[in-house]
């Protein structure tokens, strides 16, 4: 993968940014493949230098995880040439602890497009969370509108319906049921 210095870069990157465990992470092998080494050198050498990788840059996909992802990005399977054991996830942090691992001139270039590319997608999250916010308060607004409007309408067909009195005649009437005074 040739990685032009630019925007398309970056947004080539975010589209391999997976969410697993309410995490945003990048898998080995796209980790491996941007530094310019393999997955198993990439993996060798984070392996030889596990206490740079605490649990909250890096962890081990399961098989349920492993399988559904495969699904998702259309990997091969195992046992015909594919992976024989789930990847590990990387988070940003990951990402570039790897680089520094792998001690080498593209390694720690690339990591500036990782970085670049988890806060475009960073952005984009809050984004589309101010989005949702706006799109809640509207409805809100729209909703007690309706109610107001509602009781504007019934209002003024209270005022246009037409009293329901008997027109009474001009002058002295006298109650003869007894029933008044």
């Amino acid at each position: 993968m040739t990685i032009p210095n630019n925007i398309v870069a970056v947004e080539m990157l975010s589209q391999r940014i997976h969410f697993i465990r309410g995490q945003k992470v990048m898998l080995d092998a796209d980790l491996a493949e941007l530094y310019g080494v393999t997955t198993k050198r990439f993996n060798e050498q984070v392996k030889r230098n596990l206490d740079r990788f605490p649990p909250d840059f890096m962890f081990q996909l399961d098989n349920e995880e492993h399988t559904a992802l495969r699904s998702q990005i259309a990997t091969s399977n195992t046992g015909r040439g594919g992976r024989r054991y789930p990847p590990y996830a990387f988070t940003e942090h990951g990402a570039i602890m790897a680089a520094t691992v792998l001690n080498s001139a593209k390694a720690i270039e690339m990591s500036v497009f990782v970085v670049r590319a988890f806060i475009q997608l960073r952005e984009m999250l809050s984004t589309h969370k101010e989005l949702a916010a706006q799109l809640e308060a509207l409805e809100r607004t729209v909703s007690t509108h309706d109610q107001a409007i509602a009781g504007l309408i019934n209002a003024i067909r209270e005022l246009m319906r037409t009293p329901d009195t008997k027109s009474r005649s001009i002058g002295f009437t006298a109650d003869i049921d007894g029933g008044g005074q």
